[in-house]
Parts: structure tokens; C-alpha cells; sequence
């Protein structure tokens, strides 16, 4: 071989290898172009030939406004019919048109707390049966959002996971400045998730005549919504050593005179203590701002958010999509649904109202994440709203969920009043909310049971 065709031979190698170089530079990685070309794929697809006419109850119709109208632009022929009913009567309509097998919608809006009048039967379509397959979104969304949704046994998805409501403590900034407590919302945070700390800074407020809480008893009852009242088998869940110690300080804030015990914004006295900032913080859902802001719009730029004392996560509140069974639409019910939880115009939309999505490609967007609230100081409220959300623990909705609460609100009150040994009343309420549902328990098994036949 000559010295020109060897010297032709190695620039030929160097320009193949230095493309070669460049190809995989560009992606970060050899795979990585193929990677970036999945996730810029549409996350479901999209058929705008359906054509047809469905009809979806909600009780907040004008949220759905300009929803419907985006989702017409993708889907021209699908009518949608949005149907408005007060809270209560949809949810009683609902049960009753489910249960006669004719007259539901084809598309309804579902609320937590009512959302186990339904999950126990068929009359629900299972989403993770063909043809819907919503398994295929089971990672955009936390697993307390996906589950929570499921029926009792875990089984079946008869709910749309939708929006999420995590626990946030709400918070005078100012006042808490002014007492000389930690005010920035990621310290305050941290700070308050010592139970010393936090009664420390309870007792702080109440010498000046502050009160911490509104009502009494909210680390404990909060605590209690994150982990439900019964798991999949019917197991009493609200008695364990975490719950225990939570009794244990809400007596010490008690005595303290940490809360007023009312309703800081649904009662006029409690309007007032807050116009006075008398009321320095409040627990609510991620929807509290709004809340605080129709209240109280003169203290604009005075509240913060930040996470809940004592390392409570807690989902308040939230709702679903459910499909009736006996609906003759469901291809065009399907495609609304997945269309309303999964589309980034819908979010758009929703975000408007204050509702807070759980999906990971929407939140992870850039407009999403800069989402900045005037009422909060310019806090980029939505943002860490999402950071709470995986941190929630999986609970199952139960039927028996009612009278579960009233066993143990009441053991909760008797504890408080009469200074009963926390883990004395734990058992106690255990023990009576058990004996009391033990028939009506072996009767929803045996009807689990039946239904996995």
C-alpha cells in the first residue's frame, strides 16, 4: 500500500468515526435519538372520524366550558352533552340510575367521598380491560391517585384517576415573621416537622393571641384521610403508633389553646378571627388559596404554602371520571375521558379553576412549572403542589367508610375531653367500629369474592 492511498485510508476513518461521534453527541447517547423520538410521540392517539353524541354529568359545569370546546377541535363530531346537577342529587341519581340499568350518562364526574357508592359492582366499565387499557398511563400517575380509584379488592380501575388534592399548610408569611418563627416556606416546612417545634411555635402564637389551627384536632383527623379506615381485606387502619402519637400532641396543642375550634372561612366568626389575623395558618387542600383569596382578598401577598406539620401527607379531597356500563357510547365516552385527563389544552383549562393535575407529563411542563400565584407572594404554588403528591400513601374508599368516621370522631373527642390514654381509645374505637360492621364486612367479601369468580 503507497503512502497516498494509506494517508486517503485514515482521513476516511477519522471523518467516519468523528460522525459517527457527533451522531451519538447530539443525543447525549447512542440511544438516546431513538428515546427523544418515543417521548415526542402523542401520549394517546387520536380520532377525529368518530362521530356521534354523549352526555356527562358534573356539578361544576362551567369548568367544562372550554374544555369541550378544545375538545372538539380534536374531535369535530362528537357532541357532548354537559349536563349540570347539584352535588348531592348527581351523586344520588347516579346510584339510582346505576342500579335500574337504564337512565345514567354516558360520562359522570365523581367526588372521593361518594366515589364507593359504586366501586362494589359491575355497573361500572373496569378501565383496564380492553378496549380502553388505561394500564398504559399506570406511570404518569402517583400510585395514590391510580389506586385510590380501584374497587376495594384492587382489582378492577373503575374511576379515571383526574385531578389531585394534596395537603398544604396555608400560612400568614407576615405574622409568622413577626413572631420570630421560621417564614420562608421550604424553612417553615422543615421546621414544622418536629412536634416540639411545632407546639413551641403554637404556644409562641397564643401568647400573642394567635390561634395555629382553626379547628382542634386536624393533625390526627388529617393523618386518619391519608390512611383511610380499611384496607382491601376490611382491616381497621387508624390504629397504630403514628396515630397515636398525633392524639398525643393534639392534646398538647389543646392545651395550649392552639385553634378556636370552627370553621376559619365557613363560619362568621371564623371570617372575622381571620380578618383580624387572629387565625394564622389553615390545612386545606391544594385548592386553599383560592378559597383564602375569596375570603380574605385584602391580605393579598401576606399567605404562603408550605407542607404539613408532623410529616402528614394527605390527599383532601378530588374527583373522577366513571363510565356506566349500560351506556351505548363508550367508544366516544372513552374517547372524551382520556382525552380530558391526558390532553395538555384540557390542563390549560382546568388550572384556571384551581384544579391540580397528577400526571407527570403535564406537570413536568415548562408553563406548568412557572405557574406563579399573586395571592401567594409570586410563589410557584402548582409546582410544589406536584412535589407533595408522590409523597401520599395509598388508601382504599370503602363503603363502610361513613360509619368508620363516626367511630372515630367520637372515640377522638372522648380521648380529648377526658384525657383517655391514646392508644387505650385506639383500641376501643378498633374494637367497636369492628363489632359494629363485622356482618355487613363478611357480606361485601363474600361479594368480592363472587365478583373475581
Amino acid at each position: 500500500m503507497n503512502k497516498k492511498t494509506l494517508a486517503f485510508m485514515m482521513l476516511l476513518i477519522f471523518v467516519l468515526i468523528f460522525a459517527a461521534c457527533s451522531k451519538k453527541d447530539a443525543g447525549g447517547n447512542s440511544n438516546n435519538g431513538k428515546n427523544n423520538e418515543k417521548e415526542e410521540e402523542p401520549l394517546f392517539e387520536i380520532d377525529s372520524s368518530l362521530e356521534g353524541e354523549i352526555s356527562f354529568w358534573t356539578w361544576t359545569p362551567d369548568i367544562y366550558e372550554k374544555v369541550v370546546e378544545g375538545f372538539n377541535k380534536d374531535y369535530p363530531n362528537i357532541k357532548v352533552n354537559v349536563i349540570g346537577l347539584e352535588f348531592g342529587p348527581l351523586h344520588d341519581q347516579l346510584q339510582t340510575t346505576l342500579a335500574a340499568g337504564t337512565g345514567a350518562p354516558d360520562v359522570a364526574q365523581v367526588e372521593q367521598g361518594q366515589f364507593p357508592r359504586y366501586s362494589t359492582s359491575d355497573l361500572l366499565e373496569d378501565l383496564l380491560q380492553p378496549p380502553y387499557n388505561a394500564q398504559e398511563y399506570r406511570e404518569y400517575v402517583s400510585e395514590y391517585n391510580w389506586e385510590r380509584w380501584k374497587s376495594v379488592d384492587g382489582k378492577r380501575l373503575v374511576g379515571l384517576p383526574w385531578d389531585v388534592t394534596p395537603g398544604v399548610f396555608y400560612y400568614r408569611e407576615d405574622i409568622y415573621e413577626a413572631m420570630g418563627l421560621p417564614s420562608d416556606p421550604e424553612e417553615l416546612g422543615d421546621f414544622l416537622q418536629s412536634s416540639e417545634n411545632l407546639l413551641d411555635a403554637a404556644q409562641t402564637l397564643a401568647a400573642n393571641d394567635i390561634y395555629m389551627y382553626d379547628w382542634r384536632d386536624l393533625p390526627a383527623v388529617q393523618y386518619g384521610d391519608a390512611i383511610g379506615y380499611f384496607d382491601s381485606n376490611y382491616n381497621w387502619t387508624r390504629n397504630n403508633d403514628k396515630m397515636a402519637e398525633l392524639v398525643d400532641i393534639v392534646k398538647q396543642g389543646i392545651q395550649i389553646g392552639w385553634a378556636p375550634q370552627l370553621s376559619g372561612l365557613g363560619s362568621d366568626e371564623g371570617k372575622q378571627l381571620m380578618k383580624q389575623g387572629k387565625i394564622a395558618s389553615l390545612t386545606m387542600g391544594s385548592w386553599g388559596a383560592r378559597d383564602i383569596e375569596a375570603v380574605l382578598p385584602e391580605q393579598a401577598g401576606k399567605w404562603r404554602a408550605t407542607r404539613m406539620p408532623l410529616d402528614v401527607n394527605v390527599g383532601l379531597g378530588g374527583s373522577s371520571f366513571v363510565m356506566p356500563s349500560q351506556g351505548e357510547n363508550k367508544e366516544l365516552a372513552w374517547a372524551f375521558m382520556e382525552w380530558m385527563v391526558l390532553s395538555e389544552d384540557a390542563w390549560k383549562a382546568f388550572v384556571e379553576h384551581s384544579v391540580q393535575p397528577s400526571y407527570s407529563h403535564i406537570v413536568s411542563l415548562p408553563w406548568y412549572q412557572e405557574l406563579t400565584n399573586d395571592y401567594l407572594g409570586g410563589q410557584q404554588d402548582y409546582k410544589f403542589y406536584s412535589s407533595l403528591d408522590p409523597n401520599i400513601p395509598v388508601r382504599r374508599l370503602t363503603p363502610l367508610d361513613g360509619t368508620g368516621w363516626h367511630h372515630y370522631i367520637t372515640g377522638l373527642n372522648e380521648a380529648i375531653d377526658k384525657n383517655i390514654d391514646s392508644k387505650t381509645i385506639l383500641n376501643q374505637i378498633e374494637e367497636n367500629a369492628m363489632k359494629e360492621l363485622a356482618s355487613e364486612i363478611e357480606k361485601l367479601k363474600e361479594e368480592m369474592n363472587a365478583a373475581l369468580e
